[in-house]
């Protein structure tokens, strides 16, 4: 098993951008060109490398290669947004992996772009780049081809080396296991299982019973030997349960107009261990929305989006609309469940102003909206 973290380590230390390696300081799937140029990357590296594994290293500053962190990208969907606009796509994998100088919430995004020994093309128009167009990496630059492309194996022993670098090791687990029990108060009851002789999975959350049934809440859920952070929850209920050989995490969100507040679930994930020394993870997508009165939904709308216009124009809010600012996500996302689709737009225009809001609960619960937003859009 490959530990992630000794990977990205060894990416950064011994190599510049190259034809199977590239790094960004951030992705921005939500923009049209930043969703474009991942794509474009992702099609270049896949043509550039047909017989080994390339990566994308997100969260690290360009020019010094420091590692500064992104925050935890719970998308297993992403791979249906690669298979929506390539053809021939790639398999891919987004992991986030934890780095002990960065804040709790922070993490380094791995993307894996494995081998199809395929040609990859755009399978559809997407911001500049044309239908058809096919890219490939000269050094540290996608580019599009001028004429026919052959696929040619060039960096295949030298990954495969950087991969044998980066395999675990009994000494590796065993740090990891302590420093994730170390990094989490006794009252987050941090533990480990073993599954399959192979896997050390460690997990920790603050228990709580609800409606006489036990939830768990600020998740962190761990696989060991590969330094990969599997769930990560600020906010959300969650229940957990297992097997000999597989970990279930069912997540749930509460939703509904003020003081109407009730548990929905959202998503199951299940870690399935296997014998042969591979794991699967298998996601439930389990959401279904609240519905309120048509007419109360379109005056929530409205006064939401009286509010962000406010924010945006720097006028004064009343007191009562700085008390509607705390619940402007959570109102925001009741009000795209019933199909006021340019809630997106408008909570990103106010992004900032609830980032800098004294009280991080209410950006907190921004990034919540933001992230069941595109499970609904994914799933």
């Amino acid at each position: 098993m490959i530990n992630k973290r000794l990977l990205i380590k060894n990416l950064l230390s011994h190599n510049d951008e190259n034809s199977f390696y590239d790094k960004k300081q951030r992705l921005s799937l939500s923009a049209k060109d930043g969703k474009a140029k991942f794509l474009k990357h992702i099609c270049a590296l896949s043509n550039s490398n047909p017989e080994n594994n390339s990566y994308i290293v997100i969260g690290v500053e360009d020019e010094e290669n420091k590692i500064i962190g992104v925050d935890f990208y719970d998308d297993s969907k992403i791979q249906n947004l690669v298979n929506a606009y390539l053809k021939n796509p790639p398999k891919i994998e987004y992991e986030n992996v934890p780095f002990p100088s960065l804040q709790r919430h922070k993490v380094i995004g791995l993307v894996t772009i494995h081998p199809n020994n395929k040609i990859t093309s755009l399978l559809k128009n997407t911001w500049k780049y044309r239908k058809g167009t096919t890219f490939y990496r000269r050094g540290s630059n996608s580019l599009p081809t001028s004429g026919k492309f052959e696929l040619r194996n060039t960096n295949k022993e030298i990954v495969e080396a950087i991969e044998k670098n980066a395999r675990n090791n009994i000494e590796l687990t065993l740090d990891g296991v302590f420093d994730f029990i170390n990094n989490h108060k006794p009252e987050y009851t941090p533990q480990y299982k073993v599954f399959n002789e192979q896997f050390v999975l460690c997990w920790a959350g603050e228990k709580k019973i609800l409606n006489n049934e036990e939830f768990f809440s600020r998740v962190d859920i761990e696989l060991i030997n590969e330094q990969v952070k599997l769930f990560f929850s600020a906010l959300d209920d969650v229940q957990i349960s297992y097997n000999n050989q597989s970990f279930i995490i069912t997540e749930y969100i509460y939703l509904g107009l003020e003081k109407q507040e009730k548990l929905y679930p959202l998503e199951k994930t299940i870690i399935h261990f296997k014998e042969n020394g591979q794991h699967d993870i298998v996601k439930e997508f389990l959401f279904v929305p609240p519905k309120f009165n048509v007419n109360i939904m379109l005056h929530i709308y409205n006064s939401c989006n009286s509010i962000t216009k406010k924010i945006e124009n720097k006028t004064p809010l009343s007191e009562i609309e700085q008390e509607e600012v705390y619940r402007l996500p959570t109102n925001y996302l009741i009000c795209y469940l019933h199909g006021f689709i340019e809630v997106s737009k408008q909570l990103r225009k106010v992004k900032n102003y609830l980032k800098n809001l004294e009280d991080k609960t209410t950006y907190i619960k921004y990034k919540e909206a933001m992230r069941v937003i595109r499970k609904i859009q994914y799933g």
